[in-house]
């Protein structure tokens, strides 16, 4: 326990330091961090790539050419996490592994595992690993769609009362359309799998040999609201084989974020180096273990975890519906508040894609000459321009629209183009169009009655002062940053210190081991005004492709499949 005025832990300064490890699962890679009980210091870290990274065109072990919208991983990955990066992280801190008290994980979602009854992934079931459908499903697998779109149709059609608590849509990204996914396409694995797992409570079920399903995800991406999922009525509705999916595949223990899932195992203290029996905290998502590592516990304080993807958490005393957001879960975030999520599908992800496919050989020699990557050097380029100096606009939907219109159908769009336009240009008319995308999320918040107080930046991309200024004038906010390169892997030490027991609550860690630098970038008023007639371009944008007026993106994605379908190829 703790002093829950000062907020110390509970051991006296004749004791010997205390540790605790956090790991973060993200989308290519695992990470883990050693940290201190006493004040958040991280000590050591150490990462490990994912061996088959993301299987998004082709299934490893056959060679097999995957549909396209699929993105696959293999959950022997998440293992080799524990066995590589946790001993390399305390080896790299130089202290005892006796002294670690407990470990906590986080993960990408909706991030989902096929499993047996004892937790085997169904890939490794001899003479299924050449079945796509017996693999992971990550968190941007967008092809269900097609079965996203009948549960929200039918949810609004029946006036299900859990529909408004997402916005009033459900992704095709979560656990209920990526499970009928499963059924509808490969019926003899759905009735070998026992239990459909998130990946967050999947490896917390390696460490310690026990199955606890966590709030967050159950909450989020599960449909599990006032105590309940989707009734089997409204699941044999969608498909008569599917009334059972929630009692038989989904449902299971719950256990509140913080508190201790377990102990860890014999088994996992081998993989890991640490001592059996210290605490292994309740799973959690990589986003809303962020919070507490940026201070970020109190109503107002939205979150954006930006990475590949963006994900926006954010903590209210009131329960409100907000359009096109991922979800509101009492305790979702924090106990004793209503946490709220929205995101954006692709972030990084677009400047990735523009950086590998779209820039001249001539770019790539000039950034290696400068001794810079090829990001820092079109960043450079583009940031002493006057705003709006490129003419041009674009839409962050490369990877789809997750908030606020929850479309995955919908694609990447750059108008303005001539021929005198430069990489750089487009570069940076990217950059801001994920500003534009976060600031309809702010004022989508506000306007329903959720008002955002403080906007705090988290994640890889936070190392780019040009990208948090961007977004500073596009939001007209100071954005405040949080004070670690590792915020989630923070987040998750810092839950693990809760459920060691070492703090009170998570608000008591929060205040000794984040760390947050407030008003790290203030706006500039002259370019705020500026890009306030840019984004009234974004927005005639966003609602003539997001909201109906033109459709022309669903119906070329339903070319695409066409085109890439089995029976296309083949003739």
């Amino acid at each position: 326990m703790s002093d829950s005025t000062t907020g110390t832990p509970a051991t006296t300064a004749a004791d010997r330091p205390t540790y605790v490890i956090g790991v973060d699962y993200g989308t290519l890679s695992g990470r883990a961090v050693v940290v201190r009980v006493s004040d958040g210091a991280e000590l050591g870290a150490s990462t490990l790539e994912y061996p088959h990274a993301v299987m998004d065109s082709t299934l490893a072990a056959t060679g097999e050419q995957l549909p396209p919208e699929w993105a696959l991983q293999v959950p022997s990955d998440y293992v080799d996490v524990l066995r590589s990066a946790v001993p390399a992280a305390v080896q790299e801190a130089g202290i005892d592994p006796q002294d670690v008290i407990g470990i906590a994980t986080d993960f990408t979602a909706c991030t989902m595992v096929p499993t047996l009854a004892d937790g085997t992934p169904l890939n490794e079931v001899p003479g299924y690993e050449g079945r796509p459908h017996a693999y992971v499903k990550l968190w941007k697998h967008h092809a269900a769609q097609g079965q996203a779109n009948r549960i929200n149709e039918l949810a609004a059609e029946r006036g299900e009362a859990w529909l408004p608590r997402y916005g009033g849509l459900i992704s095709s990204e979560w656990e209920f359309a990526k499970g009928l996914q499963l059924l509808e396409e490969d019926r003899e694995l759905y009735d070998l799998m026992d239990h459909w797992v998130e990946a967050a409570d999947w490896i917390v079920w390696q460490l310690t040999g026990e199955y606890v399903r966590n709030a967050c995800t159950a909450g989020y991406k599960g449909i599990y609201q006032d105590g309940a999922y989707p009734s089997e009525e409204f699941l044999a509705a969608l498909n008569p084989e599917f009334a059972g999916f929630a009692r038989e595949k989904v449902d299971h223990t719950i256990g509140a974020l913080a508190s201790k899932a377990g102990s860890l195992s014999e088994e996992a203290a081998g993989w890991t180096g640490l001592p059996a029996g210290i605490a292994v905290a309740v799973g959690n998502v990589d986003a809303h273990v962020t919070a507490p590592a940026a201070q970020a516990t109190d109503p107002g304080q939205m979150v954006a975890i930006m990475g590949t993807s963006t994900c926006h958490v954010m903590n209210s005393d009131r329960l409100s519906e907000v359009p096109g957001m991922c979800g509101v879960v009492d305790g979702g975030i924090v106990e004793g508040f209503y946490g709220y999520e929205a995101g954006q599908s692709g972030v990084g992800d677009i400047f990735a894609w523009f950086v590998a496919n779209q820039v001249p050989g001539e770019i790539r020699d000039a950034a290696t000459a400068q001794g810079q990557s090829v990001h820092e050097y079109l960043t450079e380029q583009a940031q002493d321009e006057p705003v709006g100096a490129h003419g041009l606009v674009a839409l962050d939907w490369h990877s789809g629209n997750r908030s606020v219109l929850v479309d995955h159908e919908l694609s990447g769009t750059i108008v303005g183009l001539t021929l005198a336009t430069k990489p750089h240009e487009v570069y940076r008319a990217l950059l801001e169009s994920t500003a534009f995308g976060t600031r309809k999320i702010v004022e989508t918040f506000n306007a329903a009655g959720v008002p955002v107080t403080e906007f705090v930046a988290a994640g890889g991309l936070i190392r780019n002062p040009f990208l948090m200024q961007v977004y500073a004038d596009v939001l007209n906010l100071p954005i405040s940053v949080i004070g670690s390169s590792q915020g989630p892997a923070l987040g998750s030490a810092i839950h693990a210190a809760v459920a060691a027991g070492a703090y009170e609550d998570i608000h008591a860690a929060a205040a000794a081991m984040g760390r947050l630098n407030r008003a790290a970038y203030t706006p500039d008023a002259d370019r705020a005004a500026a890009y306030d007639a840019l984004y009234r371009e974004y927005t005639e944008l966003h609602d003539y492709f997001g909201r109906g007026t033109n459709d022309v993106m669903h119906r070329l994605k339903a070319l695409r499949r066409s085109a890439r379908s089995p029976q296309a190829v083949s003739a």
